[in-house]
């Protein structure tokens, strides 16, 4: 079988970095290869060489079999090349049927736009995914899993021989999950080459053919998944041993930290609970359920309507996130790229963003030494790879940015932290840093809310579980008696009770 797309010792590095080192890479018409591997290890930069965004160093790469070095990502769309980003990479003011066709807008003589053809176009490929949304909808208005259908679409638009797909899943529901697997059968069979990258290890035995895996720029392994396990993907990967992926330590509450009462804001309605300091409480649901809704709340991000947030026993007015740094809590939000971090800023001034008052005298001036202490030892501690403190925060891999918006949650020194999808797009060796870093810190007395879609993890890492559906809480259960076919079945349980705004 010819390949479509072929690299062969490819070479990267950046400045003194050497980021990729004669990587072979091949993809086949008909199947789906995954591109697994740490974060840093280099697949984004694979990526970005065979889109156009980079140039290699050394190296081929042959496409239908001709020798191709594309300067730019427009050169590699037209070639037939797609990728669909991890990070949404959609304009939040255009309408759903702009950004599907944005550069590709079908045009008349005259070179008008053709409305109709990009609404006409733009239905049948939302179709394509079973997704009911209006092309003329403002993109920005979306939920973040309506945006990633809408990546997927405008890729599926282009009618590519080759499509990449970074994360694809990471923001979708079961249920939208099962559709892009549906999609992704129908590509293989006719006969597209697929690139899928997924953290989510059970994605890679169940829907790809073959496997390659990056460390350390090198690509240690490639073959057909069929001969490889999972044990020995992670060995592949992390370069060890990697036993219990999740390693959780019994909790040892003490005081209740957080009590809400009645909680009514947007997408929460009436909602009750209490969480200890030294303990994980983790938020099932499925997307809409209202768990982001209520850590923003909580936080001050959103208008709370009416009830009451307690911090040790004293009722807080939670107005602004800066009310909720000065009250003790940390947010961790789910969309790091626009919400987390401020992507064209250094690590330095994104860790210390809600912390400045801790390195600020009484004259105003912030003490630059005591900051970059700091950052420093975060950066060691959660093992950030970047060139220096002041590296640019875009630059770095989204495993990486995501600890880098941990830390800076972390530098106000809160009672309360609010995790909300921690390990999004972050890799199976960073994860469990991420929970022993949980542990670490419920064992430092600090009352977490874990919210997550990844069953496993809340299973895996939370001391108890709270499940919402359409902004109700419809379930609570100790870590010892939850399970998944129970929690399932809460998160369905308050969808009958009409919407909630």
């Amino acid at each position: 079988m010819t390949a479509l797309l072929e690299l062969h010792a490819v070479d990267k590095a950046f400045g003194a970095v050497r980021v990729l080192r004669g990587v072979d890479f091949t993809v086949e018409p008909g199947r789906v290869v995954a591109l697994a591997g740490e974060n840093g290890a280099g697949k984004s930069t694979l990526m970005k060489i065979i889109t156009g965004i980079y140039r290699r160093d050394a190296g081929s790469m042959l496409y239908r079999g001709q020798d191709m070095q594309f300067t730019t990502a427009r050169q590699s769309m037209d070639a037939g090349i797609a990728m669909i980003h991890q990070e949404l990479n959609l304009l939040p003011a255009l309408s759903v049927g702009e950004n599907i066709f944005l550069g590709r807008e079908p045009v008349d003589r005259t070179g008008r736009i053709q409305w109709s053809e990009i609404d006409r176009e733009a239905r049948y490929w939302l179709a394509q995914l079973k997704q009911d949304i209006d092309p003329r909808t403002e993109t920005g208005r979306l939920s973040i899993a309506q945006q990633q259908m809408v990546e997927i679409a405008r890729a599926l638009s282009m009618n590519a021989e080759v499509i990449i797909m970074d994360e694809p899943t990471d923001s979708l529901t079961d249920v939208e999950t099962k559709i892009l697997f549906d999609v992704v059968g129908q590509l293989k069979a006719d006969g597209k080459g697929l690139v899928f990258i997924s953290h989510r290890l059970g994605e890679i035995f169940q829907m790809c053919d073959d496997v390659a895996i990056l460390r350390d720029g090198n690509m240690v392994h490639q073959g057909p998944v069929a001969e490889i396990d999972e044990d020995t993907l992670i060995r592949h990967m992390v370069g060890r041993e990697l036993s219990d992926q999740y390693p959780f330590v019994p909790a040892k509450p003490s005081d209740v930290r957080l009590k809400v009462e009645n909680l009514v804001a947007k997408g929460v309605r009436k909602m009750s609970f209490e969480a200890r300091a030294g303990e994980v409480v983790g938020f099932a649901g499925l997307v809409g359920a209202g768990r982001t809704e209520l850590g923003k709340a909580i936080y001050g991000a959103n208008p709370v309507r009416s009830g009451r947030v307690e911090i040790d026993g004293v009722e807080m007015q939670l107005r602004s996130p800066r009310d909720g740094v000065l009250a003790g809590i940390g947010y961790v939000t789910e969309d790091r790229k626009l919400e987390g971090l401020i992507q064209s800023h250094g690590l330095r001034r994104n860790m210390s963003l809600t912390g400045l008052f801790r390195f600020t005298g009484r004259s105003g001036h912030i003490d630059k030494r005591a900051e970059r202490e700091e950052i420093t030892e975060y950066i060691n501690a959660f093992s950030i790879k970047t060139h220096g403190i002041d590296a640019i925060v875009s630059q770095l891999s989204g495993g990486n940015q995501q600890k880098v918006s941990i830390a800076k949650s972390l530098v106000p020194q809160p009672r309360i932290l609010i995790l909300d999808e921690p390990t999004r797009g972050v890799d199976v060796g960073a994860k469990r840093e991420i929970y022993t870093l949980i542990n670490e810190l419920k064992a430092q007395g600090l009352c977490i809310l874990l919210m997550s879609s990844d069953m496993p993890e809340l299973l895996g890492i939370s001391d108890r579980i709270l499940v919402m559906s359409n902004g109700l809480l419809t379930g609570s259960f100790d870590r010892d008696e939850a399970d998944q076919e129970t929690i399932m079945r809460c998160t369905v349980a308050g969808l009958t009770e009409g919407t909630v705004e």
